[in-house]
């Protein structure tokens, strides 16, 4: 069921919920406009498309997406995809891969795999949001700087080009990207002031002051990208081929698994404020339209903004009236106001980007983290992290992930054990005196999940017994949750050396789902084999 149907159910559409999510909706949209084009310029876009893709994907997802206070748009997640697509195909190659990406998600909605986001580890995903944050901040050094340079290459060169030609700074430049940092920062912390969104402070006060003075050195939108378009964007179908999108199928899987992973994160945040609770899949399928629509209407990228959605709430909004309030704010702010954002500071914008990449990186978290968890977690997180800084986003979450899974097959190999079981044991187990157990029975007891990383440790497990004609082997399987193909295979050469020796076995106590498979791989028809479901009857009762 999607938002809006859910919401209307849910009686969340009557008037006495207007007020509330209109002025949550007011203020959203307040808060996007800075940040849609400050994510906008970072991704190499221009300005405006930033505020299309805000209207657009924040539009349908509020309508079709899978929870009922979500907000999407831009975010400053996607910049370092979206840079590096837009300076290797261009900004046409950028709509085409998020078309594509859009189609993705669609379909990972529509096949029910919205809960995949469970199978990604905490430590990865901190690591390349920290990695991201990390990325954006240094990214907007030149703006916030006013540096005379477009640095180029590898992270680390930039850094370097960037350090370089931190002489050449622009005073100017720069004390507007202090103040308004100094406004971000503060701003919050002002009882009498709280409540008005910082961004939105540091945008109308830089941009006013440039407006009334005309400071010269202070890159401006104006100066860089031109006055922004007085008006809404039009259906525009990109020029689509086979071979772009052959070379775009890349990008646009990252792009779906990102946004995927964004916007899953934000609404399993945006449960927890609201006590609401989203549906996944119709998320993926809402983000999934969102993401075909927009590049058709001059904009990019777009997934759930925890930011933002976490102001929708805060601020009163229960429904996706308020998620649709947001966007025609900003319609209207790009019908009546757009030529006074000739004037917008870049360093102003940078400054706002600082503040999101600190808030993405999590650092408190992340040390907190690097300290106390274990080992092999904080590899994960570190080789996260550094990949996704020195390296490439989807690369660091793909190694990333195959590190912690390998680490987990590790770590269930290892629980899985084989024991020989004593009389005094099998005594204590079955509630009887040691004498009555049976001579001749040599049981084993088998722990943990048979699968292909624990094969060898059960062969291992029965190396010291060599079978004995006329002796009964028990193996015991009640403690074994499941059993994969290549764990069947090692039972069966195991059932098979015993038998070849004269020896009986009985596999016992299995449970359903493993019996099961028992039987269908017929270990139960081989000579000397008996699968039982109890032992009792090997033990005398007491008298």
């Amino acid at each position: 069921m999607f938002a809006l149907l859910e919401a209307y159910r849910a009686g969340l559409l009557g008037r006495s919920y207007w007020l509330p999510n209109i002025v949550a909706g007011v203020i959203v949209g307040v808060v996007a406009l800075p940040l849609a084009m400050a994510f906008a310029i970072a991704s190499g876009v221009k300005p405006e498309q930033g505020l299309y893709t805000a209207i657009v994907a924040g539009l349908l997802v509020s309508v079709f997406g899978g929870s009922r206070v979500q907000i999407a748009g831009p975010t400053g997640a996607f910049i370092v995809i979206l840079s590096g697509i837009v300076a290797t195909h261009g900004i046409q190659g950028l709509q085409i891969a998020t078309l594509m990406a859009g189609v993705i998600l669609l379909l990972l909605g529509v096949a029910r795999l919205g809960a995949v986001i469970r199978f990604i580890p905490q430590p990865v995903i901190v690591g390349f949001t920290a990695g991201i944050g990390v990325i954006i901040w240094v990214g907007q050094w030149k703006d916030f700087f006013g540096l005379p340079i477009t640095p180029e290459g590898h992270f680390h060169q930039k850094v370097l080009q960037m350090l370089q030609a931190l002489p050449s700074l622009s005073p100017v430049a720069t004390l507007f990207g202090v103040v308004s940092l100094a406004l971000l920062l503060v701003i919050p912390r002002v009882p009498r002031f709280s409540k008005i969104p910082g961004p939105l402070v540091a945008l109308v006060g830089m941009t006013a002051l440039q407006s009334v003075f005309q400071f010269q050195g202070v890159p401006t939108i104006g100066s860089v990208f031109g006055e922004l378009p007085r008006g809404l964007p039009t259906f525009e179908w990109p020029d689509i081929t086979l071979l772009r999108m052959v070379e775009l199928i890349g990008p646009a899987f990252a792009i779906a698994m990102l946004g995927a992973i964004e916007s899953l994160l934000s609404a399993v945040v945006a449960d927890g404020m609201s006590g609401s609770r989203h549906n996944s899949n119709q998320e993926l399928i809402g983000q999934g339209l969102a993401n075909m629509a927009a590049p058709l209407f001059g904009g990019f990228a777009a997934t759930g903004a925890i930011a933002r959605t976490a102001t929708n709430i805060r601020n009163g909004g229960n429904s996706p009236l308020s998620g649709i309030v947001h966007c025609i704010t900003l319609v209207l702010i790009i019908l009546f106001l757009a030529p006074y954002a000739k004037n917008v500071p870049l360093a102003t914008l940078a400054a706002i980007l600082f503040v999101v990449a600190w808030n993405m990186s999590e650092l408190p978290h992340f040390v907190r983290l690097v300290k106390r968890a274990p080992r092999a977690d904080v590899a994960i997180l570190l080789l996260t992290f550094a990949l996704t800084v020195f390296a490439d986003l989807v690369v660091a979450v793909n190694i990333g992930v195959v590190v912690a899974m390998l680490h987990f097959l590790r770590r269930m190999a290892d629980s899985v054990t084989v024991t020989r079981q004593s009389s005094a044991q099998l005594a204590r187990d079955f509630g009887v005196a040691e004498s009555r157990v049976l001579p001749g029975v040599h049981v084993y007891s088998v722990e943990g999940p048979l699968f292909y990383g624990a094969s060898d440790t059960f062969a291992d497990g029965f190396l010291g017994h060599k079978p004995v004609a006329g002796e009964t082997i028990v193996i015991r399987l009640g403690r074994v949750p499941f059993i994969d193909a290549t764990g069947l295979h090692a039972l069966e050469g195991q059932v098979r050396r015993m038998t070849a020796e004269g020896a009986n076995v009985l596999l016992a106590e299995a449970n359903a789902r493993v019996g099961e498979k028992i039987k269908k791989m017929g270990l139960q028809s081989l000579t000397g084999v008996s699968v039982v479901s109890s032992l009792a009857d090997l033990f005398r009762p007491d008298n």
